[in-house]
């Protein structure tokens, strides 16, 4: 769920911690308190407006969380983080082919009937290019989607069909090991059409041009300011939902608003940062952790014409950079770990702890790290390095023969207007400058014109993270695809493609990892992203509220089984 930009989740960027510059005012008609037994209420704080409730147009984990709590796919999770039935009472599963049954008693929040219908058209719109579906790269595997996509098929081509409103039969372009636990991720999720059709472009924009099919419906919606959340009677498992209310009381980008607010009793659930930390471990507070495995790095803007189109000064950034540092030092935050490489150490790929164990067998290159080997990148390929001036310039005679000037401008470097954001490019502000000699020019921006500006590459580096969709390396590998709209950097290189491809056909998982071993290979030689991190959570949370479950996939926090003790 689900880079910065979404996997997965996308680019919501728990790692940049949050958004919005200024703090979001509660709704004057509430009173927050964090939990209330009677009720069976809860009061949480959001970082964020969520930018889109359109299943089919959304990338941010604050849209996807919420989309997670009012909607439903095929499959969703358990309390155990296992892939459990959803609006799909069973499905038999084939080489090429998967058949799902839907439910009997699946219903929209106004009371019809949900049908298999309802996802073939969701799933035709994502594919369809008018559309322009961020995530609709995830759809790949599916019979023809890529061919829909590049617009040389028409929509009702694409590999799903419903025979009947209860059956809904995928059909994939080759074997697919891990295509069961996408259906799970909010682009699965079904719209119904004749519903989505009278909204028009306001489908998603209000809570009653919305209709939930999971657990919660939004009753009500004071943008920029409050939400609520309300049981929806009409889920099939509504017997088992015990909240009868979620208010999100708060949207404010000031973590230490956030905690102020939860040591106030007003909020239930609250993620720390560096700073507040310390003082939850100074009033007593007991602290939790927890995984959250997401990829932190940066993107390096390989179109031509960009400094950082050049491969040496890349290499030569990736040398200067110390992992262990960057996360003792500079995040701070327990559960963040050190990142060699873009793909996580925890990802299973169907069998526990398999990718962590054959990464220990099949160790990543070396990387030369230091001030020294960083220089030495530079001075390899014709660039010398003016620290005096603050200015990287190229070999003189070989910046005059191409008719080229012999100064490369200061580097722009991307981030979202939040402390973890600013922290990491001042960081690398600093680290840069003292060097290698650059200057940096630090770009931050709102989550809107921040996603605006790396999708049209204004940027030469953009500090970004990306949360995984799906428990599969293909969730981290394909980022760097020629044909994934979230390859932000613009990188090409049709072995990667190449490589990929067979990660995603094969079902054998030696052949699967040995192909993924070579991605890991590419990357850290030609370095089209730096990983910096493998994200972690320090958090708090009201000792009555039990049920809540932190996850990796889907929303997280889940709270569609959580309670309020007495």
């Amino acid at each position: 769920m689900t880079s910065i930009l979404t996997s997965a989740g996308f680019y919501l960027l728990l790692f940049l911690g949050v958004f919005l510059p200024t703090l979001l005012l509660v709704s004057p008609s509430l009173v927050a308190e964090s939990v209330n037994y009677e009720q069976q209420s809860i009061s949480i704080a959001l970082t964020q407006e969520p930018p889109s409730l359109n299943s089919m147009r959304t990338t941010d984990l604050v849209s996807l969380f919420l989309l997670g709590h009012v909607n439903e796919g095929l499959v969703r999770y358990d309390r155990q983080g296992r892939l459990a039935s959803g609006v799909a009472e069973s499905w038999s599963v084939t080489p090429t082919k998967i058949t799902f049954t839907l439910r009997a008693d699946a219903r929209w929040s106004d009371g019809a009937a949900l049908t298999a219908h309802d996802f073939v058209f969701a799933w035709r719109q994502v594919n369809d290019p008018a559309t322009a579906s961020p995530y609709a790269a995830i759809m790949r595997p599916i019979k023809n989607a890529e061919q829909i996509q590049q617009g040389n098929l028409p929509v009702t081509s694409l590999g799903v069909q419903a025979p009947n409103e209860r059956t809904l039969i995928l059909t994939l372009a080759s074997p697919c090991g891990y295509c069961l636990a996408l259906m799970a991720h909010g682009t699965f999720f079904p719209v119904r059409q004749v519903f989505y059709e009278a909204q028009g472009e306001g489908y998603g924009a209000e809570p009653q041009h919305l209709l939930a099919n999971g657990p919660f419906r939004i009753s009500a919606w004071t943008h920029e300011a409050s939400m609520t959340l309300e049981k929806n009677d009409y889920y099939w498992n509504a017997d088992a939902i015990t909240l009868n209310r979620i208010e999100v009381a708060y949207m404010t980008a000031d973590n230490r608003a956030r905690f102020n607010l939860f040591r106030d009793a007003q909020i239930a659930f609250v993620r720390l940062d560096r700073e507040t930390i310390h003082d939850a471990l100074d009033q007593g507070m007991k602290l939790r952790t927890f995984q959250t495995g997401g990829m932190a790095y940066i993107w390096f803007n390989m179109r031509k014409g960009r400094p950082t189109a050049r491969v040496a000064l890349r290499q030569a950034i990736q040398a200067a950079f110390d992992p262990e540092r960057f996360v003792n030092q500079v995040i701070a935050v327990p559960g963040y770990k050190p990142a060699v490489t873009l793909f996580p150490s925890w990802l299973s790929g169907g069998s526990p702890n398999a990718w962590d164990k054959f990464a220990e067998q099949h160790p990543p290159d070396d990387i030369l790290r230091g001030p020294a080997r960083a220089r030495e990148f530079i001075a390899s390929t014709a660039f010398i390095n003016a620290s005096a001036s603050n200015v990287l310039v190229s070999n003189a005679s070989d910046s005059k023969a191409k008719g080229q000037p012999n100064a490369t401008p200061e580097l722009t470097l991307l981030t979202l207007a939040s402390p973890m954001g600013m922290k990491t490019a001042e960081y690398f502000q600093g680290l840069l400058r003292q060097t290698l000699g650059l200057d940096i020019r630090i770009d931050q921006q709102t989550f809107k014109q921040y996603l605006h500006k790396a999708r049209r590459g204004d940027f030469d580096l953009a500090v970004s993270s990306w949360y995984p969709d799906f428990d599969d390396i293909v969730t981290y590998a394909d980022l760097l695809a020629s044909w994934n709209p979230n390859n932000r950097g613009g990188y090409i290189n049709p072995e990667y493609d190449a490589r990929l491809a067979r990660l995603q056909a094969s079902s054998d998982l030696g052949e699967r990892y040995a192909a993924a071993a070579e991605l890991q290979r590419i990357i850290i030689k030609e370095v089209p992203v730096l990983p910096l991190a493998e994200t972690g959570s320090a958090y708090l949370q009201d000792p009555k509220l039990r049920g809540m479950v932190r996850r990796i996939f889907g929303p997280d926090p889940d709270y569609t089984y959580a309670r309020v003790l007495r």
